[in-house]
């Protein structure tokens, strides 16, 4: 599906844009102090960013989720924490969007379009081990048409600087832990209390530190489906195609420092090939196959984002874990060989060609979800998917 109007063909050149003049300069800072990247997001902000997936008034968004993940990636060859930033932005919106269909709902995302509000997500919690399909909290009534929700969370990313927060929970006192759903968590009933601290290897700008959240609203605040749908239909794809884009930002720019290091090589022996360029070629065809890994599945999601069948199915999400196993691991071997290229230039904090920050943000793909859980879930459809 062709989006309708000049934004959807712009956003990504706007995301260049935005990485290349405002989060790539100060991208070195913000990871040395672990700060948020308060620039970029404003620079998105001013740009209407935060609200592409945003349904207009011709009732289509003004980007699909393709061009969202264009415009990660471009944010990722730059900063890599502002880009998860805005993706992890992005998957919020795409639940309320899909799943928020009550006119409460549809009022808030014109507030978010008008106002760019920036979402964050609160799904890991205190006591479950992990898994983000089961919840200790839970929502209850607090009466006079309100409810009230505790959460204790480990982490929510850029939590302090969000406007508000999407929170997992059983839906009430009586319900099973498996038994979810996801409660829009805004002020003035939003409170968050920091409980952690973020000093990390990497992903330092997005100040994903653990809180006491506690919030407090009209009835009506849940999405209108069950979590386990809006998990399988929206949150897990979504999140895994522009978390991907996000790592082929960081592997496009570690292999654009090997290729300058190469070329300055050979300038220096005209005629002569250096021992590198082999090497360049290798990483070459690495970023070339996570390229077509995650540009694929982004249009395949466009193309079948809209047949529920097709997303509750196993072999959908086969294909979802799978890409993000492949490319968390593709990411690291990617920045590997390019350091392996640029030898001390890519070694070295001063250098321009340092690849220290980059490695250690591609570090954080294989924990965002540790693999072994999401191999251990693809063992298991594995067991009783039929191919079609």
């Amino acid at each position: 599906m062709t989006a309708p109007n000049d934004l959807g063909i712009e956003i990504s050149r706007r995301a260049a844009q935005i990485g290349a003049e405002v989060a790539g300069p100060v991208a070195d800072e913000v990871d040395r102090s672990a700060r948020f990247p308060s620039e970029a997001i404003e620079a998105l902000r001013d740009g209407s960013l935060l609200s592409v997936l945003i349904p207009t008034e011709s009732k289509e968004p003004p980007a699909t989720l393709g061009k969202v993940s264009e415009a990660v990636f471009e944010l990722g060859r730059h900063c890599a924490s502002t880009a998860m930033i805005y993706a992890m932005h992005q998957i919020q919106v795409a639940c309320i969007v899909r799943h928020g269909r009550s006119e409460l709902f549809r009022e808030y995302l014109a507030d978010v379009s008008d106002r760019q509000l920036l979402l964050a997500s609160a799904t890991t919690e205190a006591g479950v081990g992990g898994d983000v399909r089961t919840s200790v909290c839970t929502v209850e009534p607090a009466g006079a048409g309100r409810i009230r929700l505790e959460k204790q969370s480990p982490v929510i990313s850029y939590g302090q600087y969000a406007d508000a927060v999407l929170a997992t929970a059983r839906r009430s006192p009586d319900s099973p832990p498996n038994d979810q759903v996801l409660v829009l968590c805004r002020p003035p009933g939003l409170t968050l209390e920091a409980t952690s601290g973020w000093d990390t290897l990497g992903f330092r700008g997005t100040c994903s530190l653990g809180f006491r959240l506690v919030a407090e609203g009209e009835e009506g605040l849940a999405l209108s489906d069950p979590y386990a749908e809006i998990l399988s239909q929206t949150m897990l794809p979504v999140s895994h195609i522009l978390w991907s884009s996000v790592w082929l930002g960081l592997a496009t720019a570690a292999t654009d420092r090997a290729r300058s290091f190469v070329r300055a090589e050979a300038r220096k022996k005209p005629g002569v090939t250096p021992p590198a360029a082999l090497r360049l070629a290798e990483l070459m065809a690495q970023l070339q196959r996570m390229q077509e890994i995650v540009h694929g599945t982004a249009q395949r999601y466009d193309r079948e984002c809209n047949d529920p069948d097709v997303l509750a199915g196993m072999g959908f999400a086969i294909a979802m874990n799978s890409l993000k196993v492949s490319s968390s691991t593709l990411v690291v071997d990617i920045v590997n060989r390019a350091m392996a290229i640029c030898g001390m230039a890519g070694y070295r904090e001063d250098s321009p060609l340092s690849l220290g920050r980059i490695l250690r943000d591609a570090h954080g793909a294989a924990v965002m979800v540790n693999n072994d859980r999401i191999y251990g879930n693809t063992a298991q459809m594995l067991l009783i998917h039929r191919e079609d």
